[in-house]
């Protein structure tokens, strides 16, 4: 599958989840935009590598997604670098985890703001040169905790259920455009933020690493294993094809079985 002379934005992309996508989107030979937390010197070089690699054009544009003009910004400065956005991968999260009552609320306001009205902010941003350009493709990397709940994770699943709706609203929007919108709901994914839960859990419980992993994955998943970054990455670029063109408001489970139960 080739992607040349597509270009993407991919939010929450120099660690994980993301930057898998990024890095198959470049492979595919589409020019990407790179946003999200690190080294700013870091995360260019990175882009700088991509871009060698695949002989693509990559950018690194930080935003804070806390904040709509930034992410308005964020868009701006994607197509003055790349030229107008095509592809929009939504993937930045982040997590706390409380009980309801003890939830703080600069906790809860955060994680919305990040984890869903950022990618309602972007998509609005991205709508028009897609519009214009009659293709599209909006990706929003919700979870299991889109379509099913966890103790303490009251911010997390809510927002996560709520890009599942947006997802759906943004297809049949756009259905007369070309553009298309669906949700990938991951399980486990060894990530950065999963490997903090990890370690966590294992000092809590003064058990190791990996009698801490079996038992998050055990809790939820029939199958006990973990999902790459680089297998959502791949289902991601099959969503950009064209032989999935009528796929919209889809969300989409890559879960081991974890919704099946």
């Amino acid at each position: 599958m080739t992607l040349h002379g597509k270009t993407a934005l991919v939010t929450g992309s120099t660690s994980g989840i993301g930057l898998a996508i990024a890095k198959a989107l470049a492979a595919a030979g589409c020019d990407v935009a790179l946003t999200g937390l690190g080294d700013a010197a870091q995360i260019s070089a990175m882009a700088q590598d991509l871009s060698n690699e695949h002989k693509i054009r990559a950018s690194f544009i930080p935003a804070n997604l806390v904040h709509p003009a930034e992410i308005r910004s964020m868009v701006a400065a994607a197509e003055h670098q790349l030229g107008a956005l095509q592809i929009l991968v939504n993937n930045a999260g982040i997590q706390y985890v409380a009980p309801l009552r003890q939830f703080p609320d600069d906790q809860w306001d955060q994680i919305v703001a990040v984890n869903l009205s950022a990618a309602f902010h972007a998509t609005k941003a991205c709508l028009p040169a897609m519009q214009r350009a009659g293709w599209g493709r909006v990706i929003n990397i919700s979870s299991a905790h889109g379509l099913v709940g966890s103790p303490g994770k009251s911010a997390y699943v809510a927002a996560k259920h709520g890009l599942i709706g947006l997802t759906k609203v943004t297809a049949l929007d756009n259905a007369s455009f070309g553009i298309t919108a669906n949700a990938i709901c991951p399980g486990w994914v060894r990530t950065p933020l999963v490997e903090a839960q990890m370690q966590a859990r294992a000092a809590a419980n003064s058990i190791s690493l990996r009698e801490a992993e079996q038992q998050i994955i055990g809790e939820k998943q029939a199958i006990m294993a973990f999902t790459a970054p680089e297998q959502i990455a791949a289902l991601a670029l099959f969503l950009c094809s064209d032989s999935a063109s009528t796929v919209t408001g889809a969300a989409m489970s890559m879960d081991g079985g974890w919704v099946a139960q």
